[in-house]
């Protein structure tokens, strides 16, 4: 119900306000891999039940963005955060491109992909036990899917996880030394940041052109019923 909803929603940007005060950092949506000559799709547009400018994101993207703190706090600034780039996780889900892909594939990637961060998240919490990123992420998580299927003409798509290929995910992770395994945690949570910030991109953008394209269709009309009531006047003077 709306009230349910916006009572998760109100719960999980004070997670993540509780969290950003505790950083001291600002919220910065830093997109990744700009192609040159692309808009960021950041200019936000139109009514403001738009996925793209739902306050969730400013609340999880707080969050993540929290772990560069915390991963340079850990280990004292010895390895500095692209280190991470050498533990890629096979498993990570694909984001959605700029280009080329409807805004109702990009809503279903977003979708499937949080469930899969979800399940990823379980790795991070085993080494890391209370993690408030993990529990702000999870929280909002199950929302932002709600939120982007009711955008969807086909959410009945969006499925959960079987057991069997959560154990899939999970799996590979446990054979990893001590140091293996907590850079991998390390490299999900940065992941999963770069995912949050390039889905947010992508829909923004998409619903940015839609709402372009009906105000370029609605100008003539808009147009000719103004010179319509122009010309009822001119009758009547």
């Amino acid at each position: 119900t709306p009230s349910t909803t916006d009572g998760y929603l109100l719960s999980a940007v004070t997670l993540a306000a509780l969290l950003l005060h505790a950083s001291g950092a600002p919220v910065e949506d830093t997109p990744t891999d700009m192609p040159a000559g692309e808009p960021s799709g950041e200019e936000q547009a139109g009514p403001s039940n738009l996925l793209s400018v739902s306050p969730v994101w400013h609340a999880v993207l707080g969050a993540t963005k929290r772990h560069q703190k915390e991963f340079e706090d850990e280990f004292q600034h010895e390895l500095k955060y692209h280190f991470l780039e050498n533990y890629k996780v096979s498993s990570l889900p694909a984001g959605c491109p700029l280009s080329n892909f409807s805004k109702e594939a990009c809503l279903h990637r977003l979708a499937h992909g949080l469930r899969i961060y979800t399940v990823l998240l379980k790795h991070v919490e085993k080494e890391y036990p209370g993690n408030l990123i993990c529990s702000v992420v999870k929280y909002y998580s199950d929302l932002l899917i709600n939120l982007s299927k009711d955008k969807m003409r086909n959410p009945e798509q969006v499925t959960a996880l079987t057991s069997s290929q959560e154990a899939q995910l999970l799996g590979g992770l446990d054979h990893l030394d001590a140091f293996q395994r907590k850079m991998t945690a390390h490299s999900i949570l940065r992941q999963l940041h770069h995912f949050l910030v390039d889905s947010k991109r992508a829909i923004t953008k998409r619903e940015n052109t839609k709402a372009r394209m009906a105000d370029r269709l609605l100008a003539p009309i808009s147009f000719y019923n103004q010179k319509f009531k122009d010309e009822i006047i001119q009758k009547h003077l």
